[in-house]
């Protein structure tokens, strides 16, 4: 699965979008000016638990939060 795809169906379950995940994720204090600050054990378990997203979908949104785009 590329990518794309994994951030497409991310949406599609969610609703939300990357930018969408990086607002909520600058709330709980894991990006501070559009940088993460804590490890990505802490986002992808927030992902997993609050989103029922799944390992490989929740690390590439954390990939999506670091600036990884394809």
């Amino acid at each position: 699965m590329s990518f794309q795809a994994y951030i497409d169906n991310i949406q599609k379950k969610t609703g939300k979008s990357p930018e969408d995940f990086k607002k909520l994720a600058e709330e709980k204090g894991f990006l501070q000016n559009g940088e993460v600050r804590v490890k990505a054990t802490q986002i992808t378990n927030w992902l997993k638990v609050d989103f029922e997203l799944g390992h490989g979908h929740a690390m590439a949104m954390y990939a999506a939060m670091k600036g990884k785009t394809e």
